[in-house]
């Protein structure tokens, strides 16, 4: 069924269904981890960064599109024996591969156009991120975990958010919180690929959903992944901000991870339709958690920085308030 962007431009639909346009999920997970870093960096009592979510939210469709459209084109392949991917242009023809190269270059310049409009430290930081979007197709024919690729991918965002809004990059603050994103990535995207899992067999193409198997081992795994997941987000606001956020905050994330818990122990893993709806909604963790660390950070309100400017708390690199630094976004020419 075509959406609504491919009618009211039926002759870009094929490069519209190629980097997923009609399908914004994606890009929305390559937006959280941007929005994460960017709110855990945020001044106490203050807002994050709204310019710099704006560039994240145009980086992530833009660079969402050109990871689908690599993929497409190392897996046009297989995506032919796949009964989920055979449709997509490249596979079913509908595109060539100079027309792919030429799409994939519009979109990389695009994503570039944002990139160069962040301070000099989140540029070097985003960029090195693309030997890890390139690497995601090529680990699904050698590991039996290609998701865990994925999710340094996914998630790099945390860095690029961070330094954006600080001009430098703190591990204590955000390390935590991309192991936590990381495992986010792990949950939902093997319950993504249990769609394919038979498919994939048959094709020779390795995922986390094949290498767990779908008994009660498999469940446990995917309730791990999201339990870990809101320990590294509460790790890094609770333990690696300065000042930290109340521990009220890990029990606002924990209580995000029951509901993916929950989800991952009824969850129909043999039914494509029903990984398809948990996998969408799993992105609602990751909007679960921008708006706490908002919330919270705004609760602290100005008085924790003021403590903090009269030498209360101690000081890192790129550890301090997000007022006491420039605009994450460059205000250089283009």
């Amino acid at each position: 069924k075509d959406s609504w962007l491919e009618r009211a431009l039926p002759s870009a639909g094929p490069y519209i269904r190629l980097a997923r346009m009609d399908r914004p999920i994606g890009s929305w997970l390559l937006f959280w981890p941007c929005a994460w870093g960017t709110a855990l960096a945020a001044q106490p009592g203050g807002p994050p960064d709204v310019a710099l979510l704006g560039l994240f939210a145009v980086g992530a469709v833009a660079m969402r599109g050109a990871g689908c459209t690599i993929n497409d084109m190392w897996d046009r392949d297989i995506d032919r024996r796949v009964e989920r991917t055979r449709t997509r242009p490249l596979a079913a023809g509908e595109l060539s591969m100079p027309q792919a190269y030429a799409f994939l270059l519009a979109q990389l310049l695009a994503g570039l156009a944002v990139a160069v409009q962040l301070e000099p430290v989140a540029l070097g930081v985003a960029l090195a991120s693309m030997p890890l979007v390139v690497a995601y197709p090529l680990a699904k024919r050698f590991t039996g975990w290609p998701q865990a690729v994925l999710g340094l991918a996914m998630n790099w965002g945390v860095l690029v958010g961070w330094a954006g809004a600080r001009g430098a990059v703190d591990p204590l603050a955000v390390l935590p919180a991309y192991a936590g994103a990381w495992c986010w990535t792990m949950y939902y995207d093997t319950i993504y690929a249990y769609q394919d899992a038979r498919d994939d067999e048959g094709a020779g193409v390795l995922s986390s959903a094949r290498s767990l198997g779908d008994g009660l081992a498999a469940r446990a795994s995917l309730a791990w992944f999201a339990l870990c997941a809101a320990a590294g987000v509460a790790a890094a606001g609770c333990a690696g901000l300065e000042p930290p956020l109340p521990p009220a905050f890990g029990l606002a994330v924990g209580a995000g991870a029951g509901l993916l818990v929950v989800q991952a122990a009824t969850l129909p893993m043999g039914d494509r339709a029903a990984c398809l709806a948990a996998f969408k909604r799993s992105h609602l963790f990751g909007l679960w958690v921008s708006a706490s660390i908002v919330g919270f950070k705004l609760a602290q309100g100005p008085a924790s920085a003021s403590a903090r400017k009269d030498g209360d708390v101690g000081s890192r690199p790129g550890s301090g308030p997000a007022g006491e630094q420039q605009s994450g976004v460059h205000t250089g020419p283009l």
